[in-house]
């Protein structure tokens, strides 16, 4: 009877709360990150990530099924975060050009850096395999979609395909360069906000004549 009363005190008895299925995937996805960050992408597999988890490989595979899954359910999870953070700036922002931008540039090269190292070494993976370069151009059609509505009315009609596409070029390569230390994060806003305004500005001058 003591002994059960002093299991009941310090709550040696209670049995573990078992995570739901959502819980678990954020815990996988989190070690993921650290495992990517730590030793690199190479080293990331589907054995390894149930190791570090502390759960057994058939609970990973549940989730992922295979590496390739792994790493696409880590390029939705940056993804989703880059597009949430984008989302909230957006809507707290003044409808001018020069601000919309600023969150457009801050919110791409800040989610980068979040994670360092990790996305560049994602994407490399993601498009070494064919069917996952599919799944990347479809989240990169996504945020240029959502550019496009952003940025046209600042341009008087659709904004060219080709720009931003070339916009979406830039904002990846300034944010390697400040994940290398290359340039700080702010050269690498202060640039993709360049990018941004003059691509709008040039599709406006080939819709409205100039002005004499």
């Amino acid at each position: 009877m003591s002994i059960t009363s002093k299991d009941q005190k310090d709550g040696s008895s209670r049995p573990r709360r078992r995570l739901t299925r959502e819980e678990r995937l954020r815990q996988l996805l989190d070690v993921a990150w650290q495992l990517v960050s730590d030793e690199g992408t190479d080293a990331l597999t589907l054995g390894r990530l149930a190791e570090q988890a502390g759960v057994t490989k058939p609970v990973v595979y549940d989730h992922f099924a295979t590496r390739s899954g792994l790493l696409a359910a880590l390029y939705k999870d940056f993804d989703l975060r880059q597009t949430s953070i984008m989302d909230a700036a957006i809507q707290a922002s003044d409808p001018t050009l020069l601000s919309r931008a600023t969150v457009v540039a801050s919110s791409y090269i800040d989610c980068v850096l979040l994670q360092g190292r990790e996305i560049p070494g994602v994407i490399a993976a993601l498009a070494s395999t064919p069917e996952l370069e599919k799944i990347k151009r479809e989240y990169e059609a996504v945020f240029l979609n959502k550019c496009q509505e952003l940025f046209s009315p600042f341009a008087g009609g659709e904004l060219k395909l080709a720009s931003l596409h070339g916009m979406l070029g830039a904002a990846e390569a300034l944010s390697a360069a400040a994940v290398c230390g290359e340039i700080t994060a702010e050269q690498a806003k202060g640039e993709l906000v360049e990018v941004i305004t003059g691509m709008v500005a040039r599709n406006a001058r080939g819709r409205v004549p100039d002005q004499v």
